[in-house]
């Protein structure tokens, strides 16, 4: 309260105590005479005190009204910073930006492993050259568009990716007549696909809306794919990753319990042939339903979120997480022809070179199953996934239309299993971290791993032979199957657990079982160093090159990590491959055979933002 409204509330109870005073007695002392009389001075005085309050209440109340204006007007500029504060804020978060930039070099060291050049496992240098060395890159940007709090817009683009430095320089645009000599290039020219490069230099992976409903969250578009470990579903969103898978969709995530999760899901996994019927500017349009590969998925798992997995184990509490992920795929037909040829557009609107439809009748359900438990110094987890049903017509192109009965319907069984588990304990408050992994992969007796069963090879009569490296993994002719059923089983190709051998020279896990033990230490905040080894051994020596041998390779890693707080990472990884006596190959004397040993030396350094 201000001084001149203090004062007036004093004079009024003044003025009221003065008023209420009692006239003095008769043997009260008289007060000295005064003019005016005693009655009259009285009422004098209380007047010029009730003029007085009157004028201090007066400017009490201008002033308490000018403080209130003042504070009305700060109250006013703060609600407006506030307001353009949030304003703000909205604008920074109605777009969020994430991702990271690498940059990997490596070089390889005897990849050939000793083979002959039409026996090698990978892509061979020059003559009697034994290295390769190069370095590549990728920016990967992950844009989200909050539209609300509810509505949002998420996409993923990778920028240059995979891009090897040096393999687009200026001289690879043909005839600019510029340089005569490629030494005289001094410059790189953007990737542009079917001109420098096999793919362009920005790739669209995800676009997707999200839309958070009072009963659950849905997401429609093209979107990447994760579940468990990896060993079926993997998205490849991690700096060191190269594949990652990327599906069409549309699914709704619903929580009917606090922690349990239930999603249905619709796939597309492929439309066949389609055409544009007034231009390529036009809405495309679906020629056929009946080559048309869909997928009805369902998964419902017991999931902890982030936040409360670390409570938890902050409170020495276990974490249990678990669940089942289960598709179901069909397809009648095939295009076959469809993706054997460019994506040109023919004059009847229909993408893509003359296409066959085939009956294909096929139907493949996919169980996969994951569970986790944790604690503060251990973590036990497995995943264990398969392929079952049935193709009701074999016919895939090793032969050419013409030579096959289309009207057999031969048909191949698919039975296919695999899995990973892994163990991992804690020691040194964390410093010291012990991990052992164990997966296995079903084969099948069909010469070669089957990996990449389109991947040209030895295949006498259009099917494997005994010592092929890869190939199809069934044996069929105009006169039946001898072979109708399909038994590998491969790991996503995202699924990482060396550096050479499956990685490298076959391509992903299959027909296969190995052990891996890791150590890892913490040296100081930040600075990891680990090393591993593994072995792999083939379930079934007749797909290997030997046709004979089981053992594959031992392969050991070593190397060191540093990450700071601010999103860089550095890593390097050198692993050497012992190659064993399945890699030999087949008629080529197996008992005198010498394979060379593989080394390969892996860098990254990236930024995490």
């Amino acid at each position: 309260m201000s001084s001149n409204a203090l004062l007036a509330v004093l004079l009024v109870a003044s003025a009221t105590a003065t008023a209420q005073t009692p006239e003095p007695s008769s043997g009260s002392p008289t007060p000295a005479p005064a003019s005016p009389t005693p009655a009259e001075g009285s009422d004098a005085l209380e007047e010029r005190i009730r003029q007085e309050v009157d004028k201090r209440v007066t400017a009490a109340k201008q002033e308490m009204r000018e403080e209130i204006r003042a504070q009305t007007a700060t109250n006013s500029v703060g609600a407006e910073w506030q307001q353009e504060w949030v304003a703000e804020k909205r604008k920074l978060e109605l777009f969020q930006l994430d991702g990271f930039f690498r940059l990997r070099p490596n070089l390889y060291y005897q990849f050939d492993l000793g083979k002959a050049p039409d026996r090698r496992l990978f892509p061979s240098p020059r003559g009697n050259e034994k290295t390769q060395s190069g370095a590549d890159m990728r920016l990967r940007l992950e844009p989200t568009f909050n539209i609300s709090e509810e509505v949002r817009i998420k996409t993923q683009f990778d920028v240059l990716s995979n891009v090897l430095l040096g393999s687009t320089p200026s001289t690879s645009f043909p005839n600019d007549g510029y340089r005569l000599f490629d030494v005289f290039n001094d410059g790189q020219s953007a990737p542009a696909s079917a001109l420098n490069a096999l793919q362009d230099s920005i790739a669209v992976r995800e676009v997707y809306g999200e839309v958070s409903t009072p009963v659950g969250l849905l997401r429609f578009g093209r979107m990447t794919a994760n579940w468990g470990l990896g060993v079926l579903r993997a998205d490849g969103n991690c700096i060191e990753c190269d594949y990652g898978d990327v599906v069409d969709r549309v699914m709704f995530v619903a929580e009917p319990l606090k922690g349990f999760y239930v999603t249905p899901m619709f796939e597309f996994n492929g439309e066949g042939r389609y055409a544009y019927p007034n231009g390529t500017q036009s809405q495309p349009v679906d020629l056929s339903n009946a080559d048309d590969s869909h997928s009805f998925v369902l998964a419902a798992a017991r999931r902890d979120t982030p936040q409360e997995v670390k409570a938890k184990l902050e409170n020495n509490q276990g974490v249990l997480n678990y669940g089942v992920h289960f598709s179901w795929r069909t397809q009648r037909y095939t295009s076959e022809g469809l993706s054997s040829g460019p994506a040109v557009l023919n004059p009847d609107g229909s993408v893509g070179p003359p296409s066959t439809y085939i009956q294909r009748d096929a139907s493949i359900y996919i169980p996969d199953v994951w569970l986790r438990y944790e604690e503060r110094n251990f973590r036990v987890e497995f995943e264990v996934a398969a392929y079952l049903g049935k193709i009701g017509s074999r016919y895939n192109a090793p032969q050419a239309p013409s030579a096959v009965d289309l009207t057999q319907n031969q048909s191949l069984t698919v039975a296919q299993f695999g899995g990973a588990a892994v163990g991992e304990y804690r020691v040194l408050n964390g410093k010291l971290n012990l991990q052992l992994e164990l997966g296995f992969a079903t084969g099948d007796r069909a010469p070669g791993f089957g990996a990449y069963p389109g991947r040209p090879g030895s295949k006498a009569g259009g099917f494997t032979q005994p010592g092929d490296v890869d190939g199809p993994q069934f044996s069929c002719d105009n006169g039946g199957c001898a072979d109708s059923a399909i038994r590998n089983f491969r790991f996503n190709r995202a699924y990482r657990v060396d550096n050479i051998l499956w990685r490298e020279l076959i391509g992903t896990l299959t027909d296969t079982v190995y052990a891996k033990p890791t150590l890892r230490y913490t040296l100081t905040q930040g600075l990891d160093l680990f090393g591993s080894a593994i072995y792999s051994q083939a379930i079934y020596a007749e797909s290997t090159p030997s046709f004979t041998n089981k053992p594959l390779g031992i392969e050991t890693s070593l190397g060191a990590k540093y990450e700071t707080e601010d999103g860089f990472v550095a890593r390097v990884d050198w692993s050497v491959l012992f190659p064993l006596s399945g890699l030999q190959d087949y008629n080529t004397g197996l008992q005198t055979q010498t394979l060379s040993t593989a080394h390969a030396v892996r860098g990254t350094v990236g930024i995490r933002f």
